[in-house]
């Protein structure tokens, strides 16, 4: 594998930054429209575009190409070349990791999966090792363009040193994932929370591109929400920026894992509704999947979990419509398998918490698989070359 020493970002000044990025998140972009939306001069593009092109990561179509209709003498856009460099994105889950190649547009290009036998950190450690080298294995052609690698996972994470300060579900605390994987593997390691990797993913390459604010909430054995305001993926001073799952919606709620009481997650999580659903039943063996079945099969007990997970759901998301005004807000993660009970009191809490306007903010739904959640950790890693 390549040296992360290697892995030096090809951008300097901040003019290359901003054309480079305008590029990859919205183009094939001209010069003329790139120093409308920045605001610099034509030849300050040329200056800032003419590195990038001599190091093959933009290059200028054609002037009969053009980026959309128009009329007028053809523009010579700016486009990205995807295959000048590669990225390895992989999520770490408390039973699994999954993984995938993506080129520099965030494409998928290979995926793997591999179980984990124990969330200890030496086993997990040795296991993405085993990952990242056999999906490099099945695109071998692009190991000497492939120099970064991106992990996401739950948790409390510091993504400027790669340190894993809390994650409930693997129980880690102050683990340095960044630096152990860095040496593991060689190639320069970005870090972060799971939901702010799938956030800065949809930002870039997805439902928030061009969007100036929006929110991303995931629903399932947690309960998460990634922020963008202003065009920016905001973490925080404390890096823990949008964690609306420890948000108090039942002050004589259930304990939870967090050392609170009553958060969204002690009663919305996968955990939380199958600790629930056991005591409603009396079977202590009952799987979600079986609760949901029996919920929907019309088992009031149940139904009316789900109802109140949906209701702590919808307050949560109301929070974040009246602390932040994003212009939309998507429903994502795992528990929308089960979306059908949540939605009506998701709806409901939602309209009735939101103050004023707010009420307005679209809500959408919208399923992704894990490998999804992988290609956020592979879009981190790309931000990591491009905003430096």
């Amino acid at each position: 594998m390549s040296p992360a020493s290697d892995a030096a970002s090809p951008v300097g000044a901040p003019a290359a930054t901003a054309v480079f990025t305008t590029v990859l998140t919205e183009g094939p972009v001209s010069r003329v429209g790139l120093a409308r939306r920045l605001g610099l001069s034509s030849a300050a593009v040329t200056k800032a575009a003419r590195p990038l092109i001599e190091l093959g990561y933009l290059h200028e179509l054609a002037a009969t190409e053009r980026s959309g209709p128009g009329a007028g003498r053809p523009a010579s856009p700016l486009a990205v070349r995807a295959d000048r460099e590669f990225f390895v994105g992989v999520k770490i889950t408390a039973d699994e990791l999954i993984g995938v190649i993506c080129d520099l547009r965030a494409r998928v290009r290979a995926t793997a999966r591999r179980p984990l036998s124990s969330p200890a950190v030496e086993s997990v450690l040795a296991e993405v090792g085993r990952l990242v080298d056999g999906l490099l294995d099945t695109l071998p052609e692009h190991r000497p363009r492939l120099r970064r690698l991106g992990l996401s996972l739950s948790g409390d994470v510091d993504h400027t040193s790669g340190l894993v300060r809390y994650s409930p579900f693997l129980h880690w605390r102050n683990v340095p994932l960044g630096e152990r994987v860095a040496r593991l593997t060689g190639l320069a390691v970005t870090v972060e929370n799971d939901v702010k990797a799938l956030t800065a993913a949809e930002h870039w390459f997805g439902e928030g591109v061009g969007a100036e604010s929006f929110a991303l909430v995931t629903v399932g054995t947690g309960i998460g929400c990634g922020l963008v305001v202003n065009g920016r993926l905001v973490s925080g001073s404390y890096g823990v920026a949008g964690e609306i799952g420890h948000v108090v919606v039942d002050a004589t709620g259930p304990d939870c894992h967090c050392g609170g009481r009553g958060c969204v997650e002690s009663i919305a999580g996968t955990d939380a509704i199958v600790a629930q659903a056991r005591e409603r039943t009396g079977q202590p063996g009952l799987a979600l999947d079986e609760a949901v079945a029996l919920a929907r099969g019309g088992h009031e007990g149940l139904r009316a979990v789900f109802a109140r997970a949906g209701d702590a759901i919808g307050c949560g998301i109301a929070a974040v419509a009246n602390l932040v005004g994003p212009s939309r807000i998507v429903v994502s993660g795992e528990g929308l398998a089960a979306y059908d009970l949540f939605d009506a009191p998701i709806r409901a809490s939602f309209e009735r918490q939101a103050f004023g306007a707010a009420a307005r903010c679209p809500v959408t739904i919208r399923p992704l698989p894990f490998e999804e959640w992988a290609r956020g950790a592979a879009a981190v890693s790309i931000q990591s070359l491009v905003l430096p």
